[in-house]
């Protein structure tokens, strides 16, 4: 190993297993890792994330492992905890299910010692072997997964979801890691990239777990959704939201103008009313899941999310809410007044009323929007007046 690290780390590696049920295979785990050390040279550490019920954390400690248990149960709260105890220049990550082969380790620690920030082990680059991997996870999930990360954020992976890692402790100290569950695997990516890590893949061998998997798939798989979306909410929420109420406008605007509503239009223009109060919605819910990204670090305060996060800007949208609400009411009280006035007889107004609705819908809408935005900024530094 680099003498350097000597002068600077306690340790040169260290290597950390988040463990859940896995007595029958830490014991393997620990002994690839510990040849490792030892054909190698290398003075490292073993840590042992256990949120285990059964005997893994007595065995890995028997067996010279650090134990430790996180407070929170999950994969990204394992790894939060652990990093807090890696004393080595380099943290390499890796299940410990047996899936992943530890012998592998100077593969992925070689690159870095080259200058690399962070080396993912990809198995769609390396060896498969029969039966460590189904058909849905290896021919949908992963690659899909892996297509819209590298779609979204322009980035060049060829499996985001692999749990064999490794990382310097430099990189990984300017990474912003936050979330507890299955998505930090997406997380680690999307913030190595948006740092503009040194980032290497190397080819891995992947082999079948002795144990059930602890995988949700729908439930894993949607997580990693949900977050990659947290992350660029505008061009996947905020844009389709916009061109369907742009699209419900132009219908109601267009047979407004084209006249018989009630008669010949009026399916079409529920329809188009439909479009503007749920187009809406979703673009008012891209800005708050845009505010909240730009809050927790995810993304930088720029462009029209600058403005938006500025009082005066939320005043405006107060105000604009509150203007629909009192279109839409005096509509809805225009139309009482002629029904007043036909001494409470018939009246043909449907339309009238549509539009009422859309407005006092549209205005509340927008309203509790600039409410909502102004409590997630309160104790921001930058909600500027």
């Amino acid at each position: 190993m680099d003498t350097h690290s000597e002068s600077r780390y306690e340790l040169d590696v260290s290597v950390i297993l988040p463990a859940l049920d896995e007595e029958r295979t830490i014991g393997d785990c620990m002994a690839k890792i510990q040849k490792v050390f030892h054909d190698n040279a290398i003075n490292g550490e073993i840590i042992v994330a256990d949120s285990s019920r059964d005997q893994t954390g007595t065995i890995a400690k028997s067996l010279g492992a650090q134990v430790i248990r996180p407070e929170k149960s999950g994969y990204g709260n394992a790894y939060l905890t652990a990093f807090k105890q890696a004393r080595g220049r380099y943290i390499v990550m890796g299940d410990a299910d047996n899936t992943y082969d530890f012998l592998e380790i100077p593969k992925l620690l070689d690159p870095l010692k080259n200058g690399a920030d962070l080396v993912i082990g990809s198995r769609f680059k390396g060896t498969i072997h029969k039966g460590s991997m189904d058909g849905l996870h290896r021919y949908i999930g992963n690659p899909v997964l892996t297509l819209m990360l590298n779609f979204i954020f322009h980035t060049h992976y060829s499996d985001t979801h692999s749990g064999f890692r490794a990382i310097t402790r430099e990189a990984l100290y300017r990474l912003p890691l936050s979330t507890g569950g299955m998505e930090f695997a997406s997380e680690m990516l999307v913030m190595a990239s948006k740092e503009r890590l040194y980032i290497e893949e190397v080819p891995i061998s992947y082999y079948p777990r002795q144990t059930p998997s602890k995988l949700h798939s729908f439930a894993d798989g949607w997580r990693h959704i949900r977050f990659v979306l947290l992350m660029k909410p505008l061009p996947f929420i905020a844009v389709p939201g916009f061109l369907f109420t742009l699209v419900g406008i132009l219908l109601m605007v267009f047979f407004s103008i084209k006249g018989d509503i009630e008669s010949s239009h009026l399916h079409t223009f529920i329809l188009g009313a439909i479009l503007v109060i749920g187009g809406i919605q979703v673009v008012l819910s891209g800005f708050l899941m845009k505010t909240y990204s730009v809050i927790h670090g995810y993304e930088k305060k720029q462009g029209f999310i600058e403005i938006l996060m500025k009082y005066h800007s939320l005043e405006i949208f107060l105000i604009l809410g509150f203007f629909l609400i009192s279109a839409g009411i005096l509509l809805g009280l225009n139309i009482f007044l002629q029904w007043v006035s036909t001494n409470f007889g018939l009246i043909s107004e449907i339309s009238t009323a549509i539009l009422s609705l859309v407005f006092i819908v549209s205005g509340i809408q927008i309203f509790l929007f600039a409410v909502f935005q102004s409590m997630m900024l309160l104790n921001e530094n930058n909600y500027q007046e």
